[in-house]
């Protein structure tokens, strides 16, 4: 465990307990911190919206995104389960799960992923969504990041929640609203992007970001013009990163 990122980490979702932030970055951001401190291979996360369906909002690379968005559309798995028990779901080896959620488990194999840990992102009785990590090999997580984990999970649910807000619900609805509707724009903007320059959706979403945090800009605002055409991107990053 990296302990200085692991504060860093914490200092900047707090940094976001503000009235305007750019919520599509910030929860890309606790995704990315998860694979990078929690030893698990990829992370995603779901959010409720003002309906209480679930969204896929975060992931850390495309195949867990399309996994997060299978159990969706299949109602099934254990990230969907997580957030409707409101409490967290471990799954050291999805294998022995076949007959718990039989799509999923061939779904998950399929997509490399062999271990899965959904922890629910609520306040008291209020559960908005669910933050899910995945790794590659079977096995059980450590006893000792777990904790870590939900804590990262709690910190971004204040965050959401915006706490110091009197009308926390009504606050929530229209952010998470409109994140919803941001979030729809900046995957237009990568499959444009992934398109015209011929690279794949995650180098499209990274040179986006890296470009919107370079320019000061927000990255759904910077996603609506280059779909509206006004920005044309020409001199975006398209370089694979490592």
């Amino acid at each position: 465990m990296d302990e200085q990122l692991l504060a860093r980490t914490f200092v900047e979702l707090a940094d976001n307990l503000v009235t305007d932030f750019d919520l599509i970055d910030f929860l890309r951001l606790l995704t990315d911190r998860c694979v990078g401190m929690l030893d698990v291979s990829a992370a995603g996360l779901l959010l409720a919206d003002r309906d209480g369906e679930l969204r896929v909002m975060a992931a850390s690379d495309e195949q867990v995104r399309l996994l997060e968005l299978f159990q969706l559309q299949n109602a099934e798995g254990p990230c969907l389960e997580c957030f409707r028990r409101g409490s967290a779901v471990t799954v050291p080896d999805v294998e022995a799960e076949v007959d718990r959620w039989p799509r999923f488990v061939v779904e998950s194999r399929a997509s490399g992923f062999a271990a899965v840990q959904a922890l629910p992102m609520r306040l008291r009785d209020e559960v908005v969504g669910a933050l899910n990590l995945f790794r590659a090999t079977p096995g059980p997580f450590d006893p000792g990041t777990t904790p870590i984990a939900q804590a990262l999970a709690d910190v971004a649910t204040i965050s959401l929640l915006q706490q110091r807000s009197a009308h926390r619900s009504g606050v929530l609805n229209e952010q998470l609203q409109t994140a919803l509707n941001s979030r729809v724009v900046i995957e237009q903007a990568k499959g444009k992007l992934a398109e015209r320059f011929g690279v794949d959706m995650e180098q499209a979403f990274t040179a986006l970001r890296s470009y919107a945090r370079s320019h000061n800009r927000r990255l759904s605002d910077l996603a609506h013009a280059f779909i509206d055409g006004s920005e044309s991107l020409a001199e975006l990053d398209l370089r694979p990163q490592h």
